[in-house]
This record gives structure tokens, sequence and C-alpha cells, in this order.
């Protein structure tokens, strides 16, 4: 087939690759920076079979519209190139939050050898060498899924904004969404729309089942500290004082009940510890350090970062907060207004904003009320919340959505 391939940044190369190495004829177009494949003007001149675009490419755009071929999506084109050769066990894990925690937590469950996939990094379990970091965009999980065969182990993956379809279970995170595609998609509709070929899709607490959908709480209930769990034969409880903080309780329940589904007991939570930059404490001198700072990084979560550092300092300030985004292709972005509302809410006694896309509007928001400096990456905020905070007595907070 003659194939186009959109977007050549996140993942279309691998996609042609694959496609190239099975005879057919591709060409590529780069729709964001113009620098890689052909232009779209030649494009519109030649004649397609078959077109391969992001989800996250705007609808409007002139090749998805000026080209007469079918059209499908990097996820499908991923499903399409796995074929049959997947792990016996892949688990596909999308939302806007939490996806990260709830692949970790899995992982630490499953017997045997495996493949950790996430925005972290690419693991090999239960050695934790780490492989590499192919990053979560659907067509990573032709390479992830070849290193788990390799190792004839099971593979649990993140993959950004939807589902292959490949995997044998499918979890969702969040019901949290977001414009994107330049406005005109919902994020979360899209999720949906790519599970309906899952065999099953586990969803956060409290949702409802239809379809292939099953809300995890059919499973796992959190009462407090202590999760209890049921079905088809495994049933018991285990306690970890995460599950009273919002951050990891819908992950473990959702870890715990893929678990059950996939005949592993979940008891083993009880000692699982938090993850890289998912309300991690730790202590430099006498100054707690609270890092929440990851790719699913929101206001709300920022709020709950706060909250828990001023619970588990056991006093009340100054709390410095390193919030805001750092540069990267992270769709749902960090809004500006987002950022005033969490410290018009929480009143940090100074803020470092990390980024630069906020122009005045953070500063004339919030600079009469909180002192603001600025900088560019998570690694110099923290650096100058450390370096000028008083040792003794402040509290550090670090909120940036960053992939990591």
């Amino acid at each position: 087939m003659n194939i186009l391939v959109l977007d050549t940044i996140h993942g279309g190369k691998r996609i042609a690759e694959a496609l190239a190495g099975r005879g057919h004829s591709i060409d590529m177009v780069d729709v964001y920076r113009g620098a890689d494949g052909i232009s779209p003007k030649e494009a519109e001149m030649r004649d397609y079979d078959l077109v391969i675009a992001p989800v996250h490419l705007p609808p409007y755009h002139t090749l998805l519209k000026s080209v007469p071929a079918p059209v499908i999506t990097h996820h499908q084109a991923t499903r399409w190139i796995l074929g049959r050769q997947v792990p016996s066990l892949l688990v596909e894990i999308t939302g806007a939050r939490g996806k990260t925690t709830t692949a970790h937590a899995l992982a630490y469950l499953l017997e045997g050898t495996g493949v950790l996939h996430t925005s972290s990094g690419t693991m090999e379990c239960p050695s934790g060498k780490v492989l590499g970091r192919l990053g979560i965009t659907p067509a990573s999980l032709i390479e992830a899924a070849s290193i788990a065969r390799s190792r004839e182990g099971w593979l649990i993956a993140e993959v950004s904004l939807g589902f292959t379809g490949a995997g044998n279970l499918g979890i969702l995170t969040s019901m949290e969404t977001y414009r994107c595609a330049g406005g005109e998609k919902d994020a979360l509709e899209e999720k949906l729309r790519s599970a309906n070929t899952l065999p099953l899709l586990l969803t956060p607490p409290g949702t409802g089942a239809t379809g292939n959908r099953l809300p995890a709480d059919k499973i796992a209930m959190v009462d407090g500290d202590v999760c209890r769990y049921a079905w088809e034969g495994i049933s018991g409880e285990f306690k970890n004082p995460l599950l009273g903080t919002a951050a990891y309780r819908d992950p473990l329940i959702l870890a715990a009940a893929a678990a059950c589904i996939l005949g592993a007991d979940p008891s083993r939570l009880s000692t699982f510890s938090p993850v890289t930059g998912r309300m991690v404490l730790s202590w430099r001198g006498e100054t707690p350090v609270v890092d929440d700072s990851n790719s699913g990084t929101c206001a709300s979560t920022a709020l709950q970062a706060i909250r828990y550092a001023r619970q588990i300092a056991g006093k009340k300030g100054p709390l410095t907060l390193v919030i805001g985004k750092e540069e990267g292709a992270i769709c749902e972005g960090f809004p500006g207004e987002a950022i005033v509302d969490v410290v018009m809410s929480e009143c940090p006694d100074r803020v470092i904003l990390v980024g630069t896309e906020y122009g005045p509007l953070v500063s004339e928001s919030m600079s009469w009320k909180v002192p603001i400096t600025r900088c560019d990456t998570l690694e110099e905020g923290e650096a100058l919340a450390l370096e000028d905070g008083d040792r003794g007595a402040g509290i550090v907070v670090l909120a940036v959505k960053t992939w990591r």
C-alpha cells in the first residue's frame, strides 16, 4: 500500500519504519516542525491508500481534508503493526493522571519476568534494570512489546491519549479531561472510544459499568487506610497509609482490582512505597520537601501536595511553592489560570514559577500577593527553593508538570 504517515515527532517515524519494513511505500510529513519527510504540498499531489494521523492532530489540518484516503490513528496503526506479536500479557494504561503510579503498583504485584514501560522509563522487572526511555506515544509500544517478548515476559505499558487495543486489559486511571487536537476533540471521549476494541476496560471507582467497562470499586474498596477486595476466589485486605492520600487512593484501587482480574493477590500492596515524583517526602536538613512533579501534575495534585506537606511537616510554614510546566510536549499543559487559583487558595509565602509560557498573567495576578521568581526547569526551581529558603523553618513543595 501507499501510506502517508503524519507527525514524525510523536512516534510517526517508528510507525513508518515498521510499515516500510513490511514492504509498504511510505511518505512522512512533519506536521508540527516541517523538518522531516516531504512537504504538505508534495503529499497533496500524491495518491495514497491510507493516512495515519495522531489523535491530537486537528481534524481541520489540510492533509486530513485534501487527501482522499481512509484515515486511522497512530494507536490503530500500532495495533496493526503488533498484530499477534504481543506478549502473552499486555496491560495498557492511559488517563489524565495516575498512570505511572498505577503501572508501578500493578508491576509490584505480578510474578515472573516482565517489562514496565512508563513516562519515567522502560524497566525490566523484577530486576529494576532501566532499559531506556522510549516515551509513551502509542508507537513506543512496538519496541516495548518486542523487549517483553524477547524475555518471554509480561508488559505493563502507559500509552498517551488512548489505547491501541492490542492489550488483554485496559486501565483508565482518571475521568478528568481536557481539549486536544486544536480544541476540536475531548481527550476523555477519545480514550473511551479507543478502548472499545479491548476485551475489558477497568475504570476508576464510582464510574458506570457499561459495555466492556468495569469500575474498580466492583472489586476493591477503600475505608481509611484499608483496602478490601474480592473477585473470583481472590479476597482479602491490605493496609497502607498511602490510601489516605488522594494521589494514591485510586491508583492503588485500580492496581488491586487489575491484579485480581489477572489472578494475583493484591495483599503485597501493604508494602508499596511512593513512586519518584509522585507525592514523595524527603528531608533536606530540617526542610521537608514534597515532590509531586510529573507528567500528570495539575491544580488538584498541587493542592494535595501542599496540604500533605503542611500536614506531614507538623508546622505551618513558611512554604515555598515551585510550580509550572517545563518545556516539552505534554498535551494537557498547566494553565496559568489554574496556577493562580492554587496560589490564591493556599497562600504560599513564596512562588518559584517554572516555564516560559505564562507571560504577564501570573505575575499580574499574584505579584501583589506573593513574591515570584522565574526559572526554566524543575531542577533550577528546586535549587532556588532550597538555596534561598529558611532551612530551619521552611517547607518546599515541587509541583511542576514534566516528563518524569
